[in-house]
Formats: structure tokens, C-alpha cells, sequence
């Protein structure tokens, strides 16, 4: 076993990489990647599994063409996965966080008195709103996405709303808050990478982020009258289906306080769930009681309320959760990272960084260079973190060369890049987001508005020169 790591362990420090292509060849494999996955998924309704190992399988034919070994191109495999190990093992924690949530009755709660305090003619507004200042509070897309997301899913029947555009409402909010958040990890590294100050960062995005944040809620405000007619008296019997559950307990909202306050703490994003998850157990058990062996089902099956409840749709709605339900999403994570790392070590990546960035003379060419930049390597390899580090890095010295202030690369890679991966049926976001809520990518895709505003925002400024500062 000695022998065995210590090759492996040489091999990875001595990983050849064939000679990068030419801007022109990387283009054509890049897009030959891309022609691939959207056929296979979107003609053919593939998993993006099969779409992600197909692709893969044709990386592997240029590397064995390029001169690469399958050792070596597994080697480079692992090195991707690695750069996105962190979300990985987030996600074992979020299956859990969500589980403990559902039995502890947070969640049911929070759907509860959101039935009380929700109008259907403002609903979607309701939930744009919200999320985005528990996305602020939290500083996380996809623990919002899978707490009060989830719950605002969970009530959109009752208000004879579209799904799809409450998940498009969810997503919105969950993009701004994660964009803006002080505690954002992807804050933190589009202002790392390019040199500046979070907060300086922060206050640069307020110029694109508030005006796309004030057309998302005049967009949602005009589709909000699709839910004036809906039945409230089916709003009272699922209420009536929560009661009968069980877990509706005013001290059940105790845990979203202690994950807001441990967040808004600068605590790290897996203590802070441990944290809320402890919390939510204590709180389980002033109500119930579970065995250790039910404990442990809930946790990796997900929660599932008693046979014996008559719950109906609500039944369906607080069965959530639990560490089986990231299976799906950590395989998707861990072939695209794994696609990611094979681009990277081909030299395809950046080949098409390489042929944009010397060419570029004006701001507005180095912006939408930049922005089309974190939009394709999200497409390419469905990772917020790598658009963000590749583009940011790839453009710093164009931006330089023509005097631009690095705060307006780090807006930019943000706008391209984080708020973008939600919308890409095989990435990172766009997979959690669609398991934990139900909802297809490309349903929620058209109501996402602020994500794509804020891309259209930060080109339309570097053409115009609105906001672009110079250094």
C-alpha cells in the first residue's frame, strides 16, 4: 500500500501536459464539448450524467491523440475533482441540515406562517424578496435555496402558483443575497483574485445589482396577479394537514435563528450547519420520540412523516432531505469537475483565454471578453468557483494594460459567473438547485431574472462606460 501511494503521489507531481492548442482548435473542441451535452440532454432528455461521460469519453480520444496517457488524464481527473472537494462535502452536511429541519418542524413551521402572512397577489414577490435578505443574512445560495426555497415550493400549490416561476423567485433572491453577502465565499474570491477589498468590491456591484434587483421585482409584481384566483380555502386545509403533522411549534424556528446568527458570526459554512443541526435535534426531541435507529434512517433516506398521518399533498411536501438525496447531485459535481480538470490539462481552457484577452483595446471589449469568459467556463465545466479564479486571473492584466480599476473585473466575473451557474442544467448550483426544489433548470430559467440582468447590466455599463471606473 506504501509503494502504491507513494507512486500515485509521484505521479501527480509529474503530470505532462501536451503542447496547448491553438486558440482556433480549442474553440472547436470546446464548442465540440458543449454540441454534446445540450443534444444529449435537452434533444435526447439524457441525465446530465450520461452527457458529462460522454463528453468525458470523447476528452479522453484527444488526450490519447494529444499524447497523454490514461494514467495521466485520470491523474488530471482527480486533480479537478479536488479543486471542488469543499462542495462535496458540503452537500453531505446540506442533506443532513434539511432532514434535521423537516423533523424538527423548522421548515413546516416556516411554511405555516408563510400561508398566514403571504398574499397570493404578491406572491412571487414575497419570495424574491425574502430569500434575498436571507441570502444576505446567510451568504449562501443553496442553503437558502434548500430552507425557505423548499418552503416557498412547498406553498406555491396552495396559491395556484407556477412553480416555475416561484423556483425562478427563489433562485433570483438566493443569487442576490449570495452576490452581495459579506460571508459570500464567491465574494470573497472575485475580490482575492484581482487584488481588492470585499467591501470595496461589494459596494462597486450595488451599480449593477440594485437596478437588476429593482426590474426582477417589477417583473415578478406583473406575474404576481397569475395567483389572484387562487383557492385559500386550500390554504386553510393544508394548514389544518401541518397541524395534524405534528411539528408546528413556535420554538421550532429556533434553528433558522441559530444558523442566521452563527452565519452573520463569520462561522464557517459546515460548523454553522452542525450547529443549526444540533439545534433543530434538541428542539426534535422536546416534541417527539425518535429512536436512534429512526434518527439514522431520516438522516440518510431523508425525513418521511408517520403512515399513520393522513398528510396528503403536505405528506409529499415535509419528505425531504437526508444524505441519499445528494447522491444525485455530488456525481454530477464530481464528473464535471473531473471534465473541468481534463479542459484545463489539454490546454483548452487556456487556449480560448489566451486568443481573447491580448486583442482587446477598449473597456467595453475587455468586459464582455470577461464576461463571455466565466459564462463559458461555467457552460464548459458547470463550476462558479473555477469561472470566477480563471476568468479574474486570465484578465487582470488586460485590464492593467488599459487602466481599468480591478474592481470593475471582479463586478464582472461575479456577474458572468456567479449569478450565471444556477442556470446551467449540469453545474454545480444548477443541479442542487433543481433536485432540492423539484423543478427543472430549464423550467425555472426564463423567470431567473436578476441572474440575467445583472449579465446584460454589467456588458450594457462596459460599453457605455456607465460605472467603469479607471484605476
Amino acid at each position: 500500500m506504501t509503494t502504491d501511494n507513494a507512486t500515485q503521489s509521484e505521479t501527480q507531481h509529474n503530470l505532462k501536459s501536451p503542447p496547448q492548442p491553438t486558440p482556433a482548435l480549442a474553440f472547436i473542441i470546446a464548442g465540440l464539448v458543449i454540441l454534446i451535452m445540450s443534444v444529449t440532454m435537452i434533444s435526447f432528455g439524457w441525465v446530465p450524467h450520461l452527457s458529462l461521460l460522454l463528453a468525458i469519453c470523447f476528452i479522453f480520444l484527444i488526450g490519447k491523440h494529444r499524447g497523454l496517457s490514461f494514467q495521466e488524464m485520470q491523474s488530471h481527473m482527480a486533480e479537478g475533482v479536488m479543486s471542488g472537494i469543499g462542495a462535496i462535502y458540503l452537500f453531505f452536511f446540506i442533506g443532513l441540515l434539511v432532514a434535521a429541519l423537516m423533523m424538527s418542524g423548522a421548515i413546516p413551521t416556516l411554511m405555516y406562517f408563510g400561508f398566514e402572512l403571504i398574499s397570493p397577489d404578491f406572491y412571487y414577490i414575497s419570495a424574491f424578496v425574502l430569500t434575498s435578505i436571507i441570502g444576505i443574512a446567510l451568504g449562501s445560495s443553496l442553503t437558502t435555496v434548500a430552507t425557505l426555497g423548499v418552503a416557498f415550493i412547498g406553498m406555491s400549490n396552495a396559491f395556484d402558483a407556477n412553480v416555475a416561476v416561484a423556483a425562478g423567485a427563489v433562485v433570483s433572491g438566493a443569487f442576490f443575497g449570495d452576490k452581495m453577502s459579506p460571508l459570500s465565499d464567491t465574494g470573497t474570491i472575485a475580490s482575492s483574485v484581482v487584488g481588492i477589498d470585499l467591501f470595496e468590491h461589494i459596494r462597486n456591484m450595488i451599480y449593477t445589482t440594485v437596478p437588476a434587483w429593482i426590474i426582477s421585482v417589477l417583473l415578478f409584481w406583473m406575474l404576481s396577479g397569475q395567483t389572484h384566483t387562487a383557492d385559500l380555502s386550500q390554504v386553510t386545509h393544508l394548514q389544518s394537514q401541518l397541524i395534524d403533522s405534528g411539528l408546528i411549534h413556535g420554538h421550532a424556528v429556533l434553528p433558522f435563528v441559530v444558523l442566521i446568527v452563527l452565519a452573520l458570526m463569520r462561522v464557517n459554512a459546515i460548523y454553522t450547519i452542525i450547529g443549526t443541526i444540533i439545534t433543530a435535534l434538541i428542539i426534535t426531541y422536546t416534541h417527539s420520540t425518535l429512536s436512534i435507529e429512526q434518527l439514522g434512517g431520516y438522516f440518510f433516506t431523508g425525513y418521511t412523516p408517520s403512515e399513520s398521518l393522513d398528510l396528503g399533498e403536505v405528506g409529499g411536501m415535509l419528505s425531504r432531505g437526508g444524505i441519499q438525496s445528494m447522491f444525485f447531485t455530488q456525481t454530477i459535481v464530481i464528473l464535471a469537475l473531473s471534465l473541468g480538470g481534463l479542459l484545463k490539462a489539454l490546454g483548452v481552457l487556456p487556449a480560448l483565454l489566451l486568443g481573447l484577452r491580448d486583442k482587446l483595446t477598449t473597456a467595453g471589449q475587455a468586459i464582455f471578453a470577461a464576461a463571455m469568459a466565466a459564462l463559458s467556463i461555467n457552460v464548459l465545466i458547470g463550476e462558479q468557483y473555477l469561472s470566477l479564479l480563471l476568468s479574474g486571473t486570465a484578465f487582470r492584466p488586460t485590464f492593467e494594460r488599459l487602466n481599468l480599476h480591478p474592481k470593475n473585473l471582479s463586478r464582472t466575473v461575479e456577474d458572468a459567473g456567479t449569478v450565471i451557474n444556477p442556470l446551467v442544467p449540469w453545474s454545480v448550483c444548477g443541479v442542487f438547485i433543481s433536485q432540492a426544489l423539484g423543478v427543472p433548470v430549464l423550467d425555472y430559467l426564463p423567470y431567473a431574472f436578476f441572474c440575467y440582468f445583472s449579465l446584460l447590466l454589467t456588458i450594457l455599463f462596459g460599453f457605455t462606460g456607465v460605472t467603469i471606473s479607471q484605476k
